[in-house]
């Protein structure tokens, strides 16, 4: 027994041994194997991590917010709809503009959070008015002052105003109980009624044709029509030429614009004050040129003034309105309503006006009516300090919404944000501060030096 015990005691220690090298030797090949792997993975996660993070910073590419007044009116609107964050369908609505921004309820970068609020401001955007629109309206307003040295707006023994209304078939919009057509008319025959008895009117209608269908798109882009041709105002003969308009096809301004030349080429700039007035609700659509038609119309001996009404348009028909209006030296309003549009044709009817007694005592010194460019002033300041106030609170309301009850941003996030939104709406009312004390210093010079040091200050380097 002893001897099978030894032998088997033998075997076994054998066994051992070389089981215990086996394991030495693995040992030696790779040593501290499951650390070291361990480590490594671990590493390469983070180097991973680290790479997809800065591949995403790289890719983020923040636009800088405006830098003057003039790119901050050329930014697009957003929903300018003023919304509350209380009820439930305020809420939905907010869900809805909001639903394409990111989660940032972990640790975004200053780039990425810098990219979020531009995307949530570009929401909210108001549609502000750059200081090029009010110098444009003073500069009108100036006609028939006798410290103008510009041919062009020093008045004549006649006085000619024309109006180009759009006849297309997107002015059978709604404005709440009229269309925009039936506003339109009304505002121009309330225009009419309130000229001089002596001065000539006349109305052009354009896209009045066919339909707004590919297959009347030829017919309608040629369809223009002096309804009214140009002659002291006849109630009558003007409302039954107005009553026939009726909204129809396509857009052509541009044939609307050439054709105004050829209705006002009898009247010449020496002898006669010219204004033009176009009103579209939307931008060209006949594949047509309205800018280059419009400065045919402004260097020939015509010399008129051109003023543009955007009534009730989007932004793009906003672009290429103001084009015109730039090429002219004219004015460009937005109007959204019959009220509004009715205001604007007044301007010219103050003009009129001042015409008017001209004629009557050609002696007498016209001068500035510095209480209305006050006036005009303080209107121009009051709306765009409206717009201030509501995109700042939008944006904030919305912030404070995502963050307290949607939980999509933290808390560093959310002071973040709304500290930038503080910044950003402090520099836009400072700006428009500054603009309006320039207003008023410029309503106690001569007009034409005041006219010259606002349009270097402010216009120059607007954007095209």
């Amino acid at each position: 027994m002893k001897f099978r015990s030894l032998i088997l005691w033998i075997v076994i220690s054998i066994v051992l041994t070389a089981c215990g090298d086996k394991a030495a030797n693995e040992k030696k090949l790779v040593p501290d194997q499951p650390i070291t792997i361990d480590k490594t993975i671990e590493e390469e996660n983070e180097q991973a991590e680290e790479t997809v993070s800065d591949s995403t910073e790289e890719e983020i590419e923040v636009a800088p917010l405006p830098q003057t007044l003039s790119e901050l009116a050329a930014l697009p609107p957003g929903y300018v709809d003023y919304l509350g964050i209380l009820r439930p369908e305020e809420q939905k609505q907010i869900d809805e503009l909001t639903k394409d921004l990111p989660d940032i309820s972990e640790e975004p970068s200053e780039l990425q959070l810098d990219a979020y609020y531009n995307d949530l401001l570009a929401i909210f955007q108001q549609d502000f008015q750059g200081p090029e629109d009010l110098i444009a309206q003073l500069k009108f307003q100036t006609i028939g002052d006798p410290d103008i040295d510009d041919p062009r707006k020093q008045f004549k023994e006649n006085l000619n105003v024309l109006v180009l209304l759009d006849a297309s078939g997107s002015m059978r919009a709604d404005l709440g109980g009229q269309t925009q057509m039936d506003a339109a008319k009304k505002a121009i025959t309330n225009f009419m009624k309130g000229l001089p008895k002596d001065a000539n009117v006349g109305l052009r209608i354009y896209g009045h044709k066919g339909t707004g269908s590919n297959s009347d798109k030829e017919l309608s882009c040629s369809s223009s029509e002096l309804v009214y041709p140009l002659a002291p105002y006849d109630q009558s003969a003007f409302q039954s030429s107005l009553d026939k308009t009726q909204p129809a096809g396509w857009t052509p301004i541009q044939l609307a614009l050439n054709e105004a030349q050829k209705d006002l080429a009898p009247f010449k700039g020496e002898a006669n004050t010219n204004i033009v007035y176009l009103v579209s609700d939307g931008i060209s659509t006949c594949d047509d040129d309205p800018v280059g038609a419009a400065k045919s119309l402004y260097n020939s001996d015509i010399t008129p003034i051109v003023n543009v009404i955007g009534f009730n348009i989007d932004h793009e028909g906003q672009k290429q309105l103001k084009e015109v209006a730039k090429a002219t030296e004219g004015t460009y309003q937005d109007v959204q309503n019959a009220e509004s549009l009715q205001k604007e044709l007044d301007q010219a009817s103050e003009i009129a006006k001042k015409w008017a007694d001209w004629k009557k005592d050609k002696s007498t010194r016209l001068e500035i009516d510095r209480l209305k460019n006050w006036n005009d002033i303080w209107d121009y300041d009051a709306r765009q300090f409206r717009k201030w106030v509501d995109e700042r609170q939008q944006v904030g309301f919305a912030m404070q919404y995502l963050y307290q009850t949607r939980e999509l941003m933290s808390s560093e996030s959310y002071d973040y944000l709304q500290q930038k939104n503080r910044d950003y709406h402090e520099w836009i009312e400072a700006e428009y501060t500054k603009l309006k004390q320039d207003l008023y210093e410029m309503n106690d010079k001569k007009i034409d030096e005041a006219i010259q040091m606002l349009e270097e200050k402010y216009t120059e380097n607007a954007p095209e």
